[in-house]
């Protein structure tokens, strides 16, 4: 069964609808959860086993009952556990839906979520499996994009304060005021420490037009919007991959960005795959991940059959004259096509790919330089025209689709959807501006917000209107 183009999914419309029957209908609202949705059906073994391994025969409330709060949090929109507690102290249903004889106080919400960050991951990944074939009966062609992006989740630290980066502008503008030349943004940017001061991990990313500080992480979708994955960066993430090089912070936001991206890529892929028996056809994401090195391990590593990605621009001298090749392969001087370059060896340096250089053909060497000598240079540098050629370079030109065809530009349209389900996730979910440090607390309540969203989509499927799926209301109606 596949949507109707009005009827697709918007998880953000979904959340938003909650909140509402959750004010006005509550009853109804919870009777809708309570008849179709039995997590004891979807909770991991191990689970149980290590919550119970740890609360004892004497627990004062099950696991379900905790679980149950945090999803209702998620689907409410509550942004503190103090807010949590306070509703549930005032609604009599709230607390017989969890089955809570008491309320819970914050520190047991909030040790929970540390304790068992990890069994909340699992039980991602598992609902992941389940409704991957619930995703493929609803729309097949969506659910066959994998779309990727990374974003960061702001924890409270003195750096994401306002006030930090402002202090530093006007330092700096004080020291300044006489000399006009100076950059004082670009000089405050470089200023900023690479990560915040309590916390190694927490690093310095520039995200949707503002810099933060932020932990970050690496986001996947099918074209449904449906959560497929969620990778943070940590120390466990890179332990886990000791062949990601160390990021550098460089003078432009937008490169420490891109490299952070690209970088990313393979590693979240592996983690995926060992997971999940799943197959994408097409794999989406935006110019950041254009490099020589990507388009081969999507396409002979994973098996994509298409990598929609645009051409950047950091990739690609547009402002020269670009050489055309001969039947070897060889490229040819831009303004004369009947003298080829001349090759000069390979280039292979770290996390790098391999690549081989070809130098003007009109060079030679004096006093240990080369210098060109060409009577009309394509480029101003006095070693010459150079040009490298890579191994795998068609895969970047023809990477399983021609691009700019219809065809890609309609696939490339929907990697839209992953930031729409990274801000339902921040906005309707609440886990945007979290009001703790804590990088398991974080983790936990971005792995809440995934699970919420997939038992969203099995309870429309047990109801059997999965084409209703935009609306709650006409769910229960």
């Amino acid at each position: 069964m596949s949507f109707n183009s009005k009827k697709q999914s918007s998880f953000g419309d979904l959340y938003e609808q909650a909140k509402d029957w959750a004010q006005n209908d509550k009853p109804q609202f919870l009777e809708m959860l309570d008849q179709y949705l039995d997590l004891s059906e979807f909770l991991p073994s191990s689970f149980y086993s290590a919550y119970y391994k740890y609360f004892g025969r004497k627990r004062e409330y099950g696991l379900e009952s905790m679980l149950s709060a945090f999803i209702l949090q998620k689907i409410l929109g509550i942004p503190t556990l103090v807010l949590l507690v306070n509703i549930f102290a005032l609604s009599s249903d709230l607390r017989d839906f969890c089955g809570f004889k008491s309320v819970p106080d914050i520190s047991q919400f909030s040790r929970f979520k540390t304790k068992f960050e990890d069994n909340l991951e699992e039980l991602f990944y598992h609902l992941v499996d389940v409704t991957e074939p619930l995703c493929r009966k609803i729309d097949p062609l969506k659910s066959d994009l994998f779309i990727y992006d990374t974003t960061g989740f702001e924890p409270y630290v003195t750096e994401n304060n306002p006030k930090y980066i402002n202090n530093i502008i006007r330092r700096l503008k004080n020291i300044y005021k006489k000399d006009k030349n100076v950059n004082i943004y670009a000089f405050a940017y470089q200023s900023m420490p690479s990560s915040a001061q309590v916390n190694q991990e927490i690093k310095q990313l520039y995200i949707n037009g503002h810099f933060c500080y932020v932990y970050k992480a690496g986001i996947v979708t099918n074209g449904l919007g449906v959560i497929r994955h969620i990778s943070f960066f940590d120390d466990e993430f890179k332990d886990n991959h000791p062949e990601i090089p160390v990021e550098k912070k460089s003078d432009s936001p937008d490169e420490d960005k891109s490299i952070g991206d690209s970088t990313s890529l393979k590693p979240v892929l592996e983690d995926y795959f060992n997971l999940h028996n799943h197959h994408y056809s097409t794999f989406i994401a935006d110019s950041a991940f254009d490099n020589y090195q990507t388009y081969p391990f999507l396409i002979k590593d994973f098996s994509f059959d298409k990598a929609v990605i645009p051409l950047n621009s950091r990739n690609t001298k547009s402002d020269m004259l670009q050489p055309e090749y001969n039947e070897n392969g060889w490229p040819l001087c831009p303004k004369d096509s009947s003298l080829p370059m001349k090759p000069n060896g390979w280039c292979r340096g770290k996390n790098r790919s391999p690549r081989f250089k070809f130098v003007c053909p009109k060079t030679n060497h004096k006093g240990g330089k080369r210098n060109c000598y060409c009577e009309d240079p394509c480029t101003d540098s006095s070693y010459g025209r150079v040009t490298y050629t890579y191994p795998d370079q068609d895969l970047r030109t023809y990477p399983g689709i021609i691009r700019n065809t219809d065809d890609w530009i309609d696939l490339y349209k929907k990697r839209g959807v992953v930031e729409q389900t990274i801000n339902y996730f921040k906005d309707a979910m609440v886990t945007g501006n979290l009001k703790t440090q804590n990088l398991k607390s974080i983790k936990a309540d971005v792995f809440l917000a995934g699970i919420t969203q997939l038992l969203t989509l099995i309870l429309a499927d047990k109801m059997d209107k999965p084409e209703n799926i935009r609306s709650l209301r006409s769910l229960i109606a």
